[in-house]
């Protein structure tokens, strides 16, 4: 029997640990509220892909297996509902042993069925019923239910991924007698197995949850409830935790978020940060003219400068590095060597906007030529970002103006129906695993995921050729073709910035761990709140020069003040002072000329300032 896989994933959590014998036992009560930047744009996790669903809803809801909550690398499955599981030996069949006693929240009781019509329905969904993982399960025979505790996978061929893809948090166990009568049905409705029961959901402002007295896990939930309240604005979010109104934002805060929450709250305050699979990604409308031109496609891509963008971005925004399709210094991600191959990677920006002038000239696209970029209203990365590409793009000629669209119906009005020249998109991973990452690069016929709305049969057969691999370095050259053929050859897509994500988050909040993934870690049934909290500041050398953050300690004593660190006032002062006032405004000046009325002249500025 396997009760658990590790998935080797090698990059490093940069997060404080608190000391062993700070610890202590979790206590009952109390209601955790969290900031959400974007409301739900349906309650149906099978058919969206984004947080806004995740982390309101995931609590109401139990997976067949899931991600440890408290592994740092966001790589080790444990069950869920599943109990334990065998995996037969020619890597073919999965067998899975439910927990007994689950119960819906209406009353009922768990079973296989409902376990099989759930992933059936992700896997193979019936005409009219949209399912955003289907690409992932292409070699899945059939799903069978041999009795009322037992569920078997079959597959066409051994796949590593399979156990990884199974535990997709999206992957919420619905009522089978509901999908036989609707398969739209938890569209607009909640009732799931999970530690909390849904209780209100008022557009615009909050979602509340309450703890389910007869969860199956028995012990958990440790929190009477929770409300995750809807903020869109940045510096709201940020204004909320500060004022002590929320405890935490699961997705993330930015540097300056950061460090502001930090002077504000002191010991009050925890601050994890990780390595983020996500970045933000630019689909390119296939189906409009000029972008049916892989020409025009490679010539966007080739004006970016990513390693200055890198540097200047990383000091205002949730990004750090220069990544290709796969989180670098994992084991399958291109090598920089190897992405500087690639189109848009090169050190020589000079050389890569010469060669992007000549092919836009080359494409008949006349000097000025005027594109929308359209942008998903969530502030941070999405707003710097923009504000940064269109710069890059009239670097080369172009004239790029922007069109912000409301989060929650940025999928239905822009991306689903490729109402766009240009859009924001994004490929964020909740275990770095290519079959995971990759799959939303099949064709639209196969990936109902692929917004550029393109159809490329030998990437199709790249993808089945790499999941399919059994030797790791065979896997890997397929993995370099089917990236060249996807950013480079065929310009189909592509990334701009690696994210970083950085969690600053109330010091009462226990039991939460910071993963790679903003997905993970949202059922809440391990999270806590303590009573009162005392700060011990910590340095960690991976979190960069002058990155400074508190760590928690329990303690039954009254909360005391923790002076400020000399050292990080010093730097502090010292970054403020040696403003270079000249420069400054010559830099804040070209950052609003070409920011105008079509970007955020906020992030503008801070794009100038990071540049300066």
């Amino acid at each position: 029997m396997r009760r658990a896989a590790l998935l080797p994933v090698a990059f490093v959590i940069m997060a404080l640990v608190v000391p062993a014998g700070a610890q202590e036992k979790p206590r009952h009560g109390g209601e955790l509220v969290f900031v959400v930047p974007s409301e739900p744009p349906s309650y149906d996790a099978h058919h969206e892909e984004t947080f806004g669903v995740i982390h309101p809803l995931a609590p109401h809801y139990n997976t067949l297996v899931r991600v440890d909550p408290f592994d740092r690398t966001g790589t080790r499955i444990v069950g869920d509902l599943a109990e334990s599981w065998a995996v037969s030996r020619d890597g073919r069949t999965y067998t899975f042993k439910l927990h007994r006693g689950v119960k819906f929240h209406d009353g009922s009781d768990l079973t296989s069925k409902d376990v099989k019509a759930s992933h059936d329905k992700i896997i193979s969904p019936p005409a009219g019923v949209s399912s955003h993982r289907q690409a992932q399960y292409l070699n899945v025979e059939g799903v069978e239910a041999p009795d009322a505790f037992t569920v078997v996978f079959r597959l066409k061929w051994p796949q590593t991924s399979f156990l990884a893809s199974l535990a997709s948090p999206f992957n919420w166990i619905y009522k089978a007698d509901i999908l036989a009568r609707d398969m739209h049905w938890y569209e607009k409705n909640v009732m799931g197995t999970g530690p909390f029961k849904f209780a209100e959901h008022v557009k615009g402002s909050h979602w509340i949850g309450k703890k389910n007295p007869d969860y199956w896990d028995k012990g958990k939930p440790y929190l009477d409830g929770y409300r995750a309240i809807f903020i869109s604005s940045s510096s709201a979010q940020v204004a909320a935790v500060r004022g002590e109104r929320a405890h935490i934002q699961f997705r993330a805060f930015s540097p300056a978020e950061r460090d502001s929450l930090i002077h504000a709250l002191g010991p009050k305050v925890t601050v994890q940060e990780s390595p983020w699979d996500c970045s933000i990604m630019v689909a390119l409308n296939h189906d409009r003219k000029p972008f049916d031109d892989k020409r025009v496609r490679r010539a966007l891509s080739l004006a970016l400068d990513r390693h200055q963008g890198s540097q200047a971005l990383s000091k205002i925004a949730v990004v750090k590095g220069v990544g290709g399709t796969l989180v670098p210094g994992t084991p399958y991600a291109a090598t920089p060597a190897e992405l500087e191959k690639l189109a848009g990677y090169g050190k020589d920006i000079t050389k890569s906007r010469a060669e992007a002038k000549r092919l836009l000239k080359e494409a008949g696209v006349p000097e000025g030529f005027s594109i929308t970029y359209k942008n998903r209203g969530i502030p941070m990365p999405y707003e710097p970002i923009a504000v940064w590409l269109i710069d890059q793009w009239r670097q080369v000629g172009l004239n790029v103006k922007q069109e912000v669209v409301e989060a929650s119906s940025y999928y239905g009005q822009v991306l689903r129906p490729g109402n766009f020249d240009l859009a924001a998109d994004f490929q964020c991973g909740y275990i770095v695993e290519p079959d995971l990452d990759l799959y939303k690069f099949q064709s639209r016929e196969i990936s109902p995921a692929n917004f550029s709305r393109y159809t490329d049969k030998v990437l199709d057969d790249l993808y089945v050729k790499q999941s399919r691999a059994v030797d790791p370095e065979e896997r890997r050259k397929l993995i370099r073709e089917f990236e060249r053929r996807l950013l480079d050859e065929e310009a189909h897509y592509f990334y701009t910035l690696q994210g970083h994500r950085i969690i600053a988050h109330s010091s009462k909040v226990h039991g939460w761990t910071v993963t790679p993934s903003h997905y993970l870690n949202n059922q809440l049934d391990t999270v806590w709140l303590s009573e009162c909290v005392v700060g011990v500041r910590s340095h960690n050398p991976t979190f960069g020069s002058g990155r400074w953050s508190f760590s928690a300690a329990k303690t039954s004593e009254p909360c005391r003040k923790v002076r400020p660190d000399p050292t990080y006032l010093r730097r502090r002062a010292l970054r403020r002072s040696s403003a270079a006032p000249q420069a400054a405004r010559k830099v804040v000046r070209k950052a609003c000329s070409f920011a105008g009325s079509t970007a955020s002249g906020a992030s503008a500025m801070a794009v100038a300032r990071a540049t300066w």
